[in-house]
């Protein structure tokens, strides 16, 4: 499986990805630009993405937790979310998400 990742200076990565694996491990463990600070709880927001919007109905709704979370981030947008909360699957090979400046190693807290 493959997911496609534009970081925050626009470089488009393909990446390997593994079922259930959560798609900011998958970024984190490639090396790019996230912060991934709480490790996958829904505890913070710096693994904010943005889901390109021919693959935002394809994935499973928001929780009220991962909401909250979201409301937090500066650059919120109707596209957002945590990519901790996105598990790939199958049906999920080929996405494509966008990094958000909040989500930068060396972004401003």
């Amino acid at each position: 499986m493959r997911i496609f990742v534009t970081d925050q200076t626009g470089t488009e990565h393909e990446l390997e990805a593994l079922e259930g694996w959560r798609v900011m491990e998958v970024i984190r463990d490639w090396g790019l630009n996230i912060k991934a600070e709480c490790g996958g709880s829904c505890s913070c927001a710096t693994c904010h993405v943005f889901v390109a919007p021919e693959w935002v109905d394809r994935l499973k709704a928001a929780t009220d937790e991962e909401e909250d979370m979201l409301d937090s981030v500066p650059d919120y947008e109707a596209n957002s979310r945590l990519s901790c909360q996105i598990l790939m699957s199958e049906e999920l090979d080929g996405l494509r998400v966008t990094l958000a400046d909040s989500a930068k190693q060396d972004a401003a807290a």
